[in-house]
């Protein structure tokens, strides 16, 4: 045999193994739903509402009831999930918006986002549904590493079937605007079982971000679904059975991908990450649980959400953790399941262990949580928390005195301390100052030369 033919015998042979070694990667689908309440689950508490299609990643899976987002709004915790950092570290302190005078942030060209590592970790990869993280290039999700997109550009939709926002359409296929008919969230799940059949016919592992607009505003659920829980739920208000609706009709849509899995016969090899961009909306009828205040505010209700994880043959199901994580951890986590190398500094954290059922030290010590705003309620300033041990500093208006309180014996947030233990206020209020300073050096507008 001459060193040609063994040549081309080992190449083939390192071909073979190469496939053999993606296909026993799992396949990663991560559902990023919006504006979820903590108790707006049946499996976190909920007694008015039904959701049995996340409730069986609950069930078939590890549940998660310490899990925060970074942030109490969509755009920064989206750039935190994607990118294993703070947000602010990636240029996204706060909501990115169609219009300058009300846009504060620019993701930062410099920022390497999930898809790009797991590309190289031999994955195909695609977003369905939601970006929110530019509206153009060089910042459209097929810019930023995903071979495959499908959704929606902007933050919200005016309505779930025109889907405009401010009348400009931001749904597309890759870098092409469309215009399809039909409720956003069965458009979303409709692209996302599509995806995973056409990706289950190859050899190739995928990583699915499957990001729902659904719970949040407007709430549109769609024709009949309403009155199906104005009947079962006898003297229910017209506000929370519209939200309620909305939801039901979201995990509907849940469960039709957890079925499309199942029917590709890749369930085993599938790992499900299921969680929230923030908390519920008060003033829409969400239910936070026994947790103070909802979205847009620090306080638990809107940094707080209900997360899970289903991984068969890894994640023993029925099991809880008690591990406190955040939305930024589960980019390490993901890295780290797909064997995918991350060569720069990230502030995540893997839980792999935990869901591996191994006992894991706290993530970190500090837990910051940021966003910058507009309008007279915060004028462009920002409001922020840090959670070191039990006790938590926050300032939820830029215009309000600082607060501080301890959450082992306080988890409501109802006893504010900070004039009371000076010693914890200072210690925290420092911390907090260094960690503002480190965002300072990351800019979170688009470049003038652009």
């Amino acid at each position: 045999m001459n060193y040609r033919v063994i040549t081309v015998l080992l190449l083939a042979t390192l071909a073979f193994s190469s496939s053999i070694l993606e296909a026993a990667k799992p396949n990663i689908i991560v559902i990023l739903v919006d504006d979820l309440g903590y108790g707006d689950l049946s499996s976190f508490g909920a007694k008015d509402l039904k959701s049995p299609f996340v409730d069986s990643i609950v069930r078939n899976g590890m549940k998660f009831t310490n899990f925060y987002a970074n942030c109490p709004v969509c755009s920064p915790t989206r750039a935190a999930l994607l990118s294993g950092r703070y947000q602010d570290m990636v240029g996204v302190p706060g909501v990115i918006r169609t219009h300058a005078e009300n846009n504060w942030g620019y993701l930062h060209p410099d920022a390497v986002l999930l898809p790009v590592l797991l590309k190289k970790a031999g994955y195909h990869t695609a977003i369905v549904g939601k970006w929110h993280l530019g509206l153009e290039s060089p910042n459209i999700p097929n810019d930023r590493g995903f071979d495959f997109f499908h959704g929606y550009l902007g933050d919200m939709m005016d309505d779930y079937y025109k889907h405009r926002r401010h009348g400009i359409n931001y749904m597309a296929l890759n870098r092409k605007i469309i215009d399809p008919p039909g409720h956003a969230t069965d458009l979303f799940t409709e692209w996302a079982n599509a995806y995973i059949k056409e990706q289950a016919k190859t050899e190739k592992p995928f990583f699915l971000y499957l990001a729902y607009n659904a719970p949040h505003t407007p709430i549109q659920p769609p024709v009949g679904w309403v009155e199906r829980v104005r009947k079962r739920e006898a003297g229910i208000d017209d506000k929370r059975a519209k939200l309620v609706a909305l939801i039901e009709h979201m995990d509907d849509g849940i469960g039709k991908v957890l079925q499309t899995v199942k029917d590709a016969g890749i369930e085993e090899n599938t790992i499900v990450i299921f969680s929230s961009d923030n908390g519920g909306q008060l003033n829409v009828g969400a239910n936070n649980g026994p947790l103070r205040d909802g979205k847009q505010s620090v306080y638990e209700g809107g940094i707080k959400v209900s997360t899970a994880v289903k991984w068969p043959g890894v994640v023993k199901a029925g099991t809880t953790s008690n591990l406190m994580a955040m939305s930024m951890d589960i980019f390490p986590t993901v890295c780290e399941i797909a064997d995918a190398k991350i060569e720069h500094t990230i502030d995540g954290v893997s839980f792999l262990p935990t869901l591996q059922g191994k006992e894991q030290p706290a993530l970190r010590d500090k837990w910051f949580f940021r966003r910058r705003e507009g309008g007279t309620r915060y004028a462009g300033k920002t409001i922020e928390a840090l959670r070191w041990g039990d006790w938590k500093i926050l300032q939820n208006s830029p215009f309000e005195p600082m607060e501080l309180y301890n959450l082992k014996t306080d988890p409501l947030e109802e006893n504010n301390l900070a004039n009371k233990n000076r010693a914890q206020f200072n210690k925290l209020a420092a911390a907090l100052r260094k960690e503002i300073q480190r965002y300072g050096t990351v800019p979170w507008q688009k470049p003038i030369s652009e």
